[in-house]
């Protein structure tokens, strides 16, 4: 989740949002109540002047609107958040409309925000992928570092040839090592970019010095360098590809360890009726759920309750082969702090 506050005057005011994930989405479902004003842009039918005697069918055109929430629910796939309520801002005012939200709409929120509501955001914001990729555009002879923030790309460092006696090849080696310093501490994605063949041997030199942060590296071509190349880089849509790629990573990751679990008969508990208990007895560290499930009001305040008890949850996608998995053992498993009878 990106967030971006604006001025809160006794915690009342308007916080940007972003969802990336469907995680993001299931922390929406409770930040938004009815009563809530919302802003997001969306589709609807705007009606043209015309001299024919029959009129035309309206065109349905992008236009912002302001909702006075009535309603907050997930869609019968959960793949999307569904926001219904009263036009109060834009075309049609007074007329009852839905905002059918996904991972990737920019949208407004504006309420009297509670402590909790603020702490969920900063938790869905630290879990962002977006706060710990960068971007290295290289050239010959200078590469430049960005690290890419809620408002954009930030500058982090310039790195540039020097002169060796060992000749060009001497001279190259210690550019890439200058510039691997720089990026060894990196702990999520790094995207190398530009044009030319140099960030293709820069990507093979990290691979081989530090092959855990070459397996988070992806070789971008661009046509610019610097700032360019990061905007090259957003407007192929590679950075959308790259999160929705750690998200199902972390998926796989997580349905390993509960299977692991499962067979070592460890911390786990998988199935509505386990989870539940899990829950009631405080074990539970993270929760996972398929989107499906949350259609269910029981699952809904199991997760809820958990949540409540300060665990992390994590919405599955069926439509990947983790979700698929997870589905096979109920719908909902959790990783526990401790081992319960």
């Amino acid at each position: 989740m990106k967030a971006e506050h604006r001025e809160l005057k006794r915690l009342y005011g308007e916080i940007k949002l972003f969802p990336e994930t469907l995680d993001d989405l299931w922390h929406l479902h409770h930040l938004i109540a009815p009563g809530d004003l919302v802003f997001a842009t969306t589709f609807r039918s705007v009606e043209t002047a015309t001299d024919k005697i029959r009129p035309e069918k309206a065109e349905k055109r992008p236009v912002r609107l302001g909702i006075r929430v009535e309603k907050v629910e997930f869609h019968h796939h959960a793949n999307r958040l569904r926001i219904s309520g009263v036009i109060e801002s834009g075309v049609d005012i007074g007329s009852h409309h839905t905002l059918n939200l996904e991972p990737g709409y920019e949208m407004s929120v504006i309420k009297q925000w509670r402590p909790v509501d603020l702490k969920r955001i900063e938790r869905a914001v630290r879990a962002s992928a977006c706060g710990v990729v960068h971007i290295l555009s290289m050239e010959e002879g200078e590469a430049q570092v960005y690290r890419l923030r809620q408002f954009g790309p930030e500058w982090v460092t310039t790195v540039t040839t020097g002169r060796s006696k060992g000749g060009e090849t001497d001279a190259r080696t210690a550019f890439f090592e200058t510039t691997l310093r720089y990026l060894r501490e990196i702990t999520g994605p790094l995207v190398i970019a530009g044009p030319g063949f140099i960030k293709d041997d820069f990507a093979r030199f990290v691979r081989e010095r530090v092959p855990d942060l070459g397996e988070r590296t992806v070789v971008v071509e661009t046509r610019r360098i610097g700032q360019g190349a990061v905007q090259d880089v957003i407007g192929l849509g590679v950075l959308e590809r790259l999160i929705g790629d750690l998200h199902l990573a972390r998926e796989v990751q997580l349905m390993d360890e509960v299977l692991v679990r499962i067979v070592k008969g460890g911390a786990v508990a998988y199935g509505r009726d386990d989870v539940q208990k899990a829950v009631d007895y405080g074990a539970v560290e993270q929760v996972l759920v398929c989107d499906t499930m949350l259609r269910n009001e029981a699952v809904t305040g199991i997760v809820e309750r958990a949540e409540h008890l300060n665990a992390s949850v994590v919405v599955f996608s069926t439509e990947f082969e983790p979700g698929k998995r997870l589905e096979a053992l109920g719908g909902i498993a959790a990783l526990l702090r401790y081992k319960i009878g």
